[in-house]
């Protein structure tokens, strides 16, 4: 059954987490070993990666994926209260509290599984309450006077080097060896570019259905949207291609729509330096030599060159020669 199970994983086309790439596909396997046994789990990685979504992966194939998944951002919730909504309050505990009191998610969460995210934003008080929560496996509301069990499984995630925060004092050292028994790391988008296209795909297929549009990309856009290196992981693709999609007129999204700093023409500017005068025939000369330098270094080929600088291929292997750049280029 676990075999049926891998394969029903690696070969799904849920859009909520893409595994096109080796380093994925591994991730995915890793997601299905944990998702069957109780032990703590800290994912790591940049801010956007879809730690989210492995979450979720994770409770789809455990034995409590009938039950709740509970999501807490600990960065999102303002620390005067982040401490009632996890624990809960008796009623009176303080001023302002409801009076029949509250119920907090860690019993929410019940037999479900509490999702603590950016654990790393937590305060220190609270990563004490937390730790005996996870020792004892029971919580106490604010104002409260008996421990309350808990049953909910936690899984932890964080986009902070929380080892770092251990030597400036801002995590506890015995909550971080707690909950990082099983480390899954998901890597930046930028590292794992295979996944991209199919990435692209479903999140244009998932705004269509949204929006009840019909939209398309070129094939030159997609490619541009392929090499850049997304900061912002893929947060930053939804967002950029929802407003693409939102904004551009047009049923295709080509080149011209994608912005400046992903069509390329900001690292083209920034490529070129000019930190003297000079005559504008060796100006010019300076600045075409390396124009040509990069677009070779990237290509290969002066086919290819000629098509992206937009001149003759004739022009090309000319002006290869005059500059002396190289001699054993390839002419297709």
């Amino acid at each position: 059954a676990n075999e049926l199970e891998r394969t029903r994983l690696l070969n799904s086309d849920k859009d909520d987490f893409i595994a096109v790439s080796p380093v994925m596909q591994n991730l995915l396997e890793s997601a299905i070993s944990v998702a069957r046994v109780d032990s703590s789990v800290l994912i790591t990685g940049e801010s956007g990666v879809g730690k989210g979504a492995l979450v979720h992966k994770i409770h789809e194939f455990s034995d409590r994926s009938g039950k709740v998944l509970i999501t807490v951002n600990c960065g999102a919730i303002p620390e005067n209260l982040i401490e009632s909504e996890l624990f809960g309050y008796e009623q009176g505990a303080f001023t302002g509290a409801k009076k029949e009191g509250k119920i907090g998610l860690f019993e929410l969460a019940a037999d479900g599984i509490l999702f603590l995210d950016e654990i790393g934003d937590l305060p220190l008080n609270l990563q004490v309450k937390i730790l005996n929560a996870i020792q004892n496996k029971e919580i106490m509301r604010i104002g409260g006077g008996k421990p309350i069990k808990i049953d909910a499984r936690i899984i932890y995630a964080t986009n902070k080097d929380l080892q770092k925060m251990i030597e400036e004092g801002k995590f506890r050292e015995d909550l971080f060896y707690r909950i990082n028994v099983i480390n899954l790391y998901v890597p930046p988008l930028r590292d794992r570019k295979e996944d991209i296209p199919k990435l692209i795909y479903s999140i244009i297929n998932n705004l269509n259905k949204k929006y009840h549009i019909d939209k398309s990309i070129s094939i030159d856009a997609e490619e541009r949207l392929i090499q850049y290196n997304w900061p912002g992981n893929i947060r930053q693709l939804q967002n950029t291609l929802e407003r693409l999609m939102i904004l551009t007129k047009d049923d295709m999204i080509r080149v011209e729509h994608l912005p400046a700093n992903i069509k390329g023409e900001k690292d083209a500017t920034d490529a070129i330096k000019i930190s003297q005068i000079l005559p504008l025939k060796e100006a010019t000369e300076q600045t075409e030599r390396k124009i040509l330098q990069l677009a070779l270094n990237k290509y290969k080929s002066t086919r290819k060159i000629a098509k992206v600088l937009e001149v003759d291929q004739s022009t090309i292997v000319r002006k290869l020669k005059s500059y002396n750049i190289v001699d054993d280029i390839k002419r297709v």
